[in-house]
């Protein structure tokens, strides 16, 4: 099964490609997206402010917020897996000690 992206993942993927300058075709291949949920996240995260289209160079472009918002997702992300590391650890001791008090 493969791995679902939630909203926060798909923008953080396309800043990543956008933090570099991108041009449309480059941020559909390199942050994996169809180009019909490409259009959908570009309109949504210029609205944000977190790129701008640069009509020059006919690429995007970060923005400061967007800078930021990609600082903040690689917290997030390091925060999220320590906590799931901790859960898991916390699921299998419980079920040690759930096997532990069975009677088979």
């Amino acid at each position: 099964m493969g791995n679902y992206r939630g909203r926060l993942d798909i923008i953080a993927a396309i800043l990543q490609v956008v933090s570099q300058n991108a041009k449309k075709t480059q941020i559909m291949y390199q942050a994996n997206l169809s180009y019909k949920v490409l259009q959908r996240y570009l309109r949504s995260i210029t609205a944000a402010s977190l790129v701008d289209f640069e009509a020059a160079e006919q690429w995007y472009v970060l923005t400061p917020k967007g800078k930021d918002f990609l600082e903040a997702y690689r917290d997030y992300v390091k925060t999220h897996k320590s906590i799931e590391k901790r859960l898991n650890d916390v699921n299998n001791k419980k079920k040690t000690l759930d096997e532990l008090c069975s009677h088979r």
